[in-house]
């Protein structure tokens, strides 16, 4: 999906619905409440911001990678 909307920066976020699909996809089921108790149990949404945090620096330092070897290039202002 481009965008040709110039992003300052770029948010993720996990919603109780986005549990329940993902749990479905498994072959099982969670309602809306449990999904919600699932988010918010101990410090499972730490825990879930920092995965997303690393795997999006992984995701950067890929491209960064790509860009030194010529796979990639970088254009400012590019809707990739």
């Amino acid at each position: 999906m481009a965008s040709k909307n110039k992003r300052a920066k770029v948010v993720a976020e996990i919603t109780p619905t986005d549990v329940m699909k993902i749990v479905q996809q498994q072959g099982r089921f969670l309602n809306q409440q449990q999904a919600l108790a699932f988010l918010n149990e101990g410090n499972r949404a730490h825990i879930m911001w920092k995965e997303m945090m690393y795997a999006a620096e992984n995701y950067v330092t890929s491209v960064l990678v790509d860009c030194q070897s010529g796979t990639h290039t970088l254009n400012s202002g590019s809707g990739a």
